[in-house]
This record gives structure tokens, C-alpha cells and sequence, in this order.
């Protein structure tokens, strides 16, 4: 009779420093720990006083100890880990990237909140932006394209990169009926632009928004008053850019300056044209892809950081399209 090899097994044993309070990395019940051992079901997991034992499939433990090993060096940043953060850092390390080289690296910090890159692409996206003049950021919704834009021109207006923010996005939405809207033309503009006055107040003491708006030093407005414009020395942001059309695609491109740096968000799944119309975010990949200094980063529904059902919604619209174009 043949005995059973039995599949081989390792050990990892973690200390963790007195300094580091224990409740930081399992969480408060426990709620952490409890998803790591959900998410390594081949790895035992012991914890004795400040002592972390795992033992398990060899890879899966190697994994499991670096992943602690992340966390720890989190907490040490002063950073609070949750869940959600907990399941980025494991899709991170089963990617084969560090939490650490995402998840720490600050963009800006106001009123105590520090906003940073929370996925790989979202730091691909980061990283695009320091290093190229004009980048576009395209995928669904949630996924921080904007948002994170906002926040990089936050802090190069504060670094003096730039003298001015120039935020903008078509009020397709409204079509011709603008004029027949109630109000002056600043209130008739405003509920397509409020998106991007909405992020503003994350990133600045809303207190000085309006001073800084009179000055010109914040600039917001409908795509159409960029027209005839050359844009220097300014962070230039075009949003929603799936409903322009491929004439004002160029025409907004063609308004650099020097010294600007521009960012063209948008969700080629979500486009608002008439019927006919091209949207000029989804052909200008084709024209100007390759193109040095001009960078494309496409995020999708993995990078969704709002409410994990987002995520799930875009997968099953994606699904959805997928098949209906069967």
C-alpha cells in the first residue's frame, strides 16, 4: 500500500512591535483578520498576544506574511485600515505591486483629509500626470478620474506650477434649451458645472472658493467659453468629455499653452450626443495615440472606489453591453 504524499506546508511567524497596538491591524472584533482568513482559506491563522503563526500552502503564506507585513508599514504612515483599503491591498499583492507603492503616496491633504491614489491604474493615472503635458483619464464611473484630477491641480496651484485652474465640461445636457432656463446665465450654468464645484470643497476651504473664482484664479465654465482662447500657465481640465464632438475635442486640445498641463476625463459608455455625432473622446485615441507627451490611462469597474455595489453595478452593465453587442 502507497502512503499519500501530503502536500508540503510553511510556517510564518510575525511579531508584531509593542508600539504597534494590535487592534490597528485585526481590527475592531476582529472584523480584519477575519477577512484575511477568508481571503487565504489554504493558511491558518493564529494569533497568540503580539505574535501572528501562519501556516499553510507555501505561496499563499507567503503572500498572507507580506500582506502583514504591508499593513504594518501603513499604520506606520498614520494611516486607519478598513476593509475596503484591506481588499485593495490583497488585489494589489495577488497583482504583484506593494500596497505600500500606492496606497501612501499623499496628492494633497486639507481639514485633516489626505487624498491619494487607492488603486494601481488610479496611481498609473497619478503618475501620468506628473509626467506628460496632456493626459486622458477614461473609464466609469467612480473610479476617481476626476476627482483625482482636481486634486493634482489643487497641488500644483499650491506648489506654483501654476498660476491658475481652468475646470470645465460641455452643458450638452441642456442642449438649446439653455436659454429658456430661469435665471442669469451664471445659474443657468451652474447645475452642469456643480460636479466639479462639489470636489472643489473637498480640496479647498470652501470659504475661500469665491475669492479665489473672482480672481480668475479658479476658473469654471462651459466648454464653449474656451473657444478662441490660448490657455498658459495653467491646469486645464476637461470633464465629461465623452459628449464633445470631435470638432470641439480639437478645438479644446488646440487651446495649450505654455507651461499648462491638461487632464480629459470622461466614460465613453456614457455618452449624451444627439443622435449622429461622433463623441470626440472616442476617436481621439486613434489620432493621437503615440504621440510623445500625450498619455492615455483607462481605469475600469475594479478601480470604482465608491460603495462596493458600484463596482458591481458597472461589471453587470459591462456584462449587459457585452452581450447585447453579440
Amino acid at each position: 500500500m502507497t502512503t499519500p504524499i501530503s502536500a508540503p506546508r510553511a510556517e510564518a511567524r510575525i511579531s508584531i512591535p509593542n508600539s504597534q497596538p494590535m487592534v490597528g491591524l485585526l481590527g475592531s472584533s476582529d472584523v480584519l483578520i477575519r477577512q484575511i482568513e477568508a481571503a487565504f482559506p489554504e493558511v491558518d491563522i493564529l494569533v497568540r498576544g503580539n505574535e501572528i503563526t501562519m501556516t499553510g500552502e507555501p505561496a499563499e503564506v507567503g503572500i498572507a506574511e507580506t500582506l502583514i507585513g504591508e499593513m504594518l508599514a501603513v499604520l506606520r504612515t498614520g494611516q486607519a485600515l478598513t476593509p475596503e483599503s484591506l481588499d485593495r491591498s490583497i488585489s494589489l499583492l495577488r497583482s504583484g505591486t506593494r500596497p505600500t507603492e500606492v496606497l501612501t503616496q499623499n496628492i494633497l491633504s486639507n481639514r485633516g483629509r489626505t487624498i491619494r491614489a487607492k488603486t494601481l491604474n488610479q496611481k498609473r493615472y497619478v503618475d501620468a500626470i506628473d509626467s506628460n503635458t496632456i493626459v486622458f483619464g477614461i473609464g466609469p464611473a467612480g473610479t476617481g478620474k476626476t476627482y483625482l484630477a482636481m486634486a493634482k491641480a489643487v497641488q500644483a496651484l499650491q506648489a506654483k506650477k501654476v498660476t491658475r485652474i481652468i475646470l470645465t465640461r460641455p452643458a450638452v445636457e441642456a442642449g438649446e434649451r439653455l436659454g429658456f432656463l430661469p435665471g442669469t446665465l451664471s445659474e443657468k450654468i451652474d447645475p452642469y458645472l456643480r460636479p466639479l464645484y462639489d470636489a472643489l470643497h473637498d480640496m479647498i476651504d470652501p470659504e475661500s472658493i469665491p475669492r479665489l473664482i473672482t480672481s480668475g484664479t479658479i476658473e469654471v465654465a462651459p466648454l464653449a467659453y474656451m473657444r478662441g482662447r490660448t490657455l498658459n500657465d495653467a491646469f486645464i481640465i476637461l470633464d465629461e468629455a465623452q459628449n464633445t464632438s470631435a470638432e470641439q475635442m480639437k478645438m479644446f486640445l488646440t487651446r495649450l499653452g505654455f507651461g499648462s498641463t491638461m487632464v480629459v476625463t470622461g466614460d465613453v459608455t456614457q455618452v449624451d450626443l444627439p443622435g449622429g455625432t461622433t463623441s470626440g473622446l472616442r476617436i481621439v485615441s486613434q489620432i493621437l495615440e503615440g504621440i510623445d507627451d500625450v498619455a492615455f490611462c483607462r481605469l475600469t469597474s475594479g478601480d470604482v472606489v465608491r460603495h462596493k455595489l458600484v463596482g458591481r453595478i458597472v461589471e453587470a452593465y459591462d456584462r449587459f453591453d457585452v452581450q447585447q453587442n453579440r
